[in-house]
């Protein structure tokens, strides 16, 4: 596994599919300590900039990508109609609707 440094801190990077791929809990442990990786990993993935970004990246890469089941998604994250919902969205959740 390579690494790249960044503000003298090492991220992992993966390649697969001749694409590299960095690590987010080594970023996210950079910025806070490693206990609090995982909250900022999972505040990150229930921004609704983030949903919007997996949303569009699924629909150029995924030819079974469900638009109608992720537009929920979406919409939880884009109004707060639906607060609770919107706090309760995980990164399991749209894994299960890809």
């Amino acid at each position: 596994m390579a690494k790249i440094k960044v503000q003298e801190t090492e991220i992992s990077v993966v390649s697969f599919n001749e694409q590299d791929y960095i690590c987010l809990t080594d970023m996210a442990n950079a910025k806070e300590c490693e206990s609090r990786a995982a909250d900022i990993i999972k505040n990150w993935l229930r921004n609704r900039y983030t949903i919007e970004f997996l949303g569009t990246w699924e629909m150029i890469h995924n030819p079974n990508f469900k638009v109608v089941e992720f537009d929920h998604f979406r919409m939880c994250s884009l109004t707060n109609e639906v607060q609770e919902e919107q706090n309760n969205l995980s990164f399991k959740f749209l894994l299960e609707y890809k």
